[in-house]
């Protein structure tokens, strides 16, 4: 959720994800009322009451976020594969009986 958020914010479009017009984070963060918006499983976890879950929200985005991170996520997005651990991979690949993630390019190298 930070990633997207933040993805004005890193292009320099606004200085805030709050400022941006089609952010969810006024929503998730401040309250505000959107009918298109369905909270996610994960921002539902963060808090057992709406105020709970704001400054949970809120907190979250104090820290910038790890380049190493960013740089996975757009590796990921760009060439179609999931982001995650080797046993995360491992389950994708059971789940759909194919290999995933970048495998080497270009010849084998000879032996």
């Amino acid at each position: 959720m930070r990633y997207i958020e933040l993805n004005p914010v890193r292009a320099g479009m606004v200085t805030h994800p709050a400022d941006y017009a089609w952010s969810s984070y006024r929503s998730n963060a401040m309250g505000k009322t959107c009918a298109m918006l369905e909270p996610h499983e994960v921002y539902l976890s963060l808090g057992a009451t709406p105020s709970m879950r704001q400054l949970a929200y809120r907190e979250l985005f104090l820290q910038a976020l790890d380049p190493v991170l960013v740089n996975d996520v757009r590796a990921a997005v760009q060439t179609g594969t999931p982001l995650g651990n080797d046993r995360f991979r491992k389950q994708i690949e059971q789940t759909l009986r194919c290999s995933v993630g970048q495998l080497h390019r270009g010849r084998p190298t000879k032996t």
